[in-house]
């Protein structure tokens, strides 16, 4: 568990003893292909830093008959961290597309790390700065998409 977190750009510079202590507060879990890690819309509790497998981040809107594929991400790479920092619910529904091992961890956890290591906040607002532009771009095709989707229903 150790060699994920250290690979994970959130904890970039966090010392070992710190990422050992992490480790110890957050949860295995595993997630055979097909479960749902969170769904969009449900309380925000914990967050998880995928060890092994692969994820899809998918996001619902009532304008839209399907769902729109926000990102596929990996080992390394943390998933519900929103959530965690703004305690809103679910923004995104995250499913396992492989079997998936990740540790759990809870608000408190992250909140203690963040005290301890300022530069999780650092990592933290890369992390959101990226999200951030990635969604930006996919609000250009959603919009697109529903033109589309209503220009369909209307013929």
């Amino acid at each position: 568990m150790l060699d994920a977190l250290s690979q994970a750009d959130m904890f970039e510079g966090i010392p070992l003893d710190g990422l050992a202590r992490l480790a110890r507060s957050g949860i295995k879990r595993a997630f055979g292909m097909g479960n749902v890690l969170m769904r969009q819309g449900d309380v925000s509790e914990t967050m998880y830093v995928l060890l092994k497998g692969r994820v899809q981040v998918e996001r619902s809107h009532p304008q839209l008959s399907e769902a729109i594929t926000l990102a596929v991400l990996g080992p390394g790479e943390v998933v519900g961290e929103m959530g965690l920092l703004d305690h809103e619910p679910r923004s995104a529904t995250v499913t396992a597309i492989e079997d998936v091992e990740a540790i759990e961890i809870d608000d408190l956890a992250l909140a203690q790390m963040i005290l301890q290591y300022p530069e999780v906040s650092t990592g933290l607002l890369h992390l959101l700065s990226r999200r951030l532009r990635s969604a930006n771009e996919l609000s250009d095709e959603l919009r697109k998409r529903a033109v589309e989707e209503e220009e369909v229903e209307r013929q």
